[in-house]
């Protein structure tokens, strides 16, 4: 058990100016610690009069260690906003997230009243000050955001249950999972989908893993199975081909079913097992459903059979069956083939895990 787990920086109501107090204190203390050794000497023993910090700074050695310190500033912030833009962002996310508390008012204040110095002045005055602020975290791991909000089952607690779109719009991040723990929600979003993309060499395939982005993977062993949508032209069949490639590489046995007789027809000129036809569809799902029913009965007989284990630990290849146009072909079918092909998909989607069978469907 885990007695101390970190949900990462604390949001305040003070970070709604957070890049403010940022670039001032860091351009300040850069600047002073490469001005201030130059003239310690002097600050040892001057008089402290004007006449005499006149003198000292506006002479031939003042402005040079003013442009020494210039110049050294400027490389900082060249080099910060070369290597540095992630910690920035960082920076303006949790800015962001204040002042989404602090616009909603998704916290408790207090009146409080000031005292006057003076005993004979006026009467204190009363202002409000902020009594409860919501518990929120902000962490950055692997490409991803990880955002955590306390539940206290406060007035505030559907708004801070939801917030999905404002996060996803506010952040220019996507969704990956919401997660609900003890006491608190925890929303993981995937950060800077641009920067993360990856040529199509890019996408290869080791240890049940393919390479999606720099820092996302469909790990197929864990989440098997995929269904990919999106309208006409949105991509979807380069996504494929790219997915057909990585995976051939491997020792992975492809089956590609395309009812649309078009582009990925055209692989059967360089593949095995391409069909397109309405009869070649149905046997070719029939087909899988049968092996992947025989290596499961295969890997039960095995003498180092253990329960839990999955088809890699006996050394089996994985087989993947890419379904394009899946809803379309449904609806050439009659009831009676719908159902047979819709019983057979269900029994590889429920058992296909841990035999090696998976299942990658596309749709519009």
């Amino acid at each position: 058990m885990r007695f101390f787990h970190y949900k990462g920086k604390r949001i305040r109501p003070s970070n709604q100016s957070l890049v403010y107090r940022f670039v001032m204190l860091s351009t300040l203390g850069i600047f002073l610690l490469t001005f201030l050794p130059f003239h310690l000497k002097f600050f040892a023993s001057t008089d402290w009069t004007v006449n005499s910090f006149q003198g000292h700074f506006i002479s031939p050695y003042g402005c040079m260690t003013l442009c020494i310190s210039l110049v050294v500033l400027t490389v900082f912030g060249y080099l910060y906003y070369r290597y540095g833009s992630r910690h920035f962002k960082s920076i303006i996310h949790r800015q962001k997230l204040a002042k989404m508390i602090l616009e909603n008012g998704w916290y408790e204040t207090k009146t409080i009243t000031q005292d006057s110095f003076f005993e004979d002045g006026p009467a204190g005055k009363t202002k409000e000050k902020i009594s409860a602020f919501p518990k929120m975290y902000y962490r950055f791991k692997d490409g991803h955001l990880h955002i955590q909000v306390e539940i206290k089952l406060g007035k505030y607690q559907e708004p801070l249950l939801n917030l999905e779109t404002k996060l996803e719009s506010g952040l220019y991040c996507e969704l990956v999972s919401k997660e609900l723990h003890d006491s608190y929600v925890e929303y993981i979003l995937f950060y800077d989908m641009i920067s993360n993309r990856v040529t199509i060499d890019e996408v290869t395939t080791q240890n049940g893993k393919l390479k999606l982005m720099k820092s996302l993977y469909w790990e197929y062993d864990q989440l098997p199975h995929m269904l990919i949508a999106g309208g006409t032209g949105g991509g979807k069949t380069y996504y494929i081909l790219t997915l057909i490639e990585a995976l051939s590489k491997t020792d992975a046995k492809l089956y590609i079913l395309d009812p649309k007789n078009a582009d990925l027809a055209d692989l059967s000129t360089v593949m095995s097992d391409v069909y397109h036809t309405k009869d070649d569809i149905q046997a070719c799902i029939e087909q899988f459903y049968e092996e992947m029913m025989t290596r499961d009965e295969n890997m039960k007989a095995m003498p180092n059979y253990q329960t839990g284990k999955n088809y890699a630990y006996y050394d089996l290849s994985p087989r993947f069956m890419i379904f394009d146009e899946y809803v379309a072909f449904m609806s050439l079918l009659n009831s009676k083939e719908s159902v047979a092909v819709l019983n057979q998909l269900k029994q590889i989607v429920m058992l296909g895990r841990q035999s090696g069978f998976f299942l990658i469907l596309a749709c519009q």
